[in-house]
């Protein structure tokens, strides 16, 4: 909710809420259009939670065009999806991993179908994925929202700064984190995926399947079966309770990897580049007469 504040070009005077209304709210505006921001309540996560805010919100802005579900989330790299720490998802379908049905050999086979984010935000995002193919304009642009935020808040407590390739470890999903420290010191290096270095540290964006359910997701086992099931390049706890009822795209930026190294060292940076991306992506919407 930070992040996405410090994106804001105006900040406006909130209205009066609907009486059934509970959400809080920051009232502003991108480029041309105006935006209404709310989070989840205080340590109440979830796909029914997501739901319930953003029913909320209509209640007292019913004229709301569109949905934008802003975060962070689990990458779950492979061969084919090279999605590391700090690296944004931005939701061409979204499943909902744990809705389903069993079948013979311990396998789960998802049932039930949420729907597609609507058009004009899919084209606004394969704008942007056009803009990252033929350049570094795309990354130059949000980096640059970023920076701006930063300037605002000189004086902010929060930290937005890219936490350094050396705190970016992925080990093999078969091993668990050594418990007795809340950093991977005492984690095994010769237990590390080998991935060749990026030539900048700049954030890529990737566009595909995001997985949600109402579960942390903290094992390294359970995420990679995940991802072989679904080809998901995220998990994440809300999506799945906004995609039938309202016309949303999901943009989550990536903090860890959904594994028992999971951490917070990355979940600001991975919040703020999200934010950064939203914004990027609202500033290209069309003008409607």
């Amino acid at each position: 909710m930070a992040a996405a504040e410090g994106m804001l070009e105006k900040v406006y005077q909130r209205p009066s809420q609907h009486r059934l209304d509970k959400n809080n709210y920051v009232v502003g505006q991108i480029a041309h259009l105006k935006i209404v921001m709310a989070c989840l309540p205080s340590g109440i996560l979830g796909t029914t939670s997501a739901a319930v805010v953003a029913e909320h919100m209509l209640k007292t802005f019913t004229k709301l065009e569109y949905f934008l579900l802003v975060g962070i989330g689990g990458g779950m790299p492979s061969t084919n999806s090279d999605v590391r720490l700090g690296d944004v998802v931005i939701s061409q379908r979204v499943i909902q991993y744990d809705f389903g049905k069993s079948v013979p050999g311990s396998n789960l086979e998802l049932t039930g179908h949420l729907n597609l984010p609507p058009a004009i935000l899919l084209n606004a995002a394969a704008r942007l994925e056009s803009q990252e193919a033929t350049g570094s304009e795309l990354v130059y642009s949000i980096l640059g929202h970023l920076a701006r935020m930063e300037a605002k808040h000189p004086d902010s407590k929060y930290d937005w700064s890219y936490p350094g390739v050396e705190n970016d470890q992925l080990f093999n999903s078969d091993y668990d984190h050594e418990r007795n420290n809340s950093t991977c010191v005492d984690c095994d290096p010769a237990r590390l995926q080998l991935r060749p270095p990026r030539a900048m540290t700049w954030p890529k964006f990737h566009y595909g399947k995001i997985a949600s359910g109402n579960r942390v997701m903290r094992d390294g086992t359970a995420q990679e079966r995940l991802r072989k099931e679904t080809d998901a390049l995220c998990v994440e706890m809300e999506a799945a309770g906004l995609m039938n009822n309202f016309p949303c795209l999901v943009i989550r930026g990536i903090c860890d990897y959904a594994d028992s190294h999971k951490n917070k060292v990355w979940q600001l940076y991975a919040a703020a580049i999200a934010a950064a991306y939203a914004k990027e992506l609202l500033s290209i919407m069309p003008e409607h007469i």
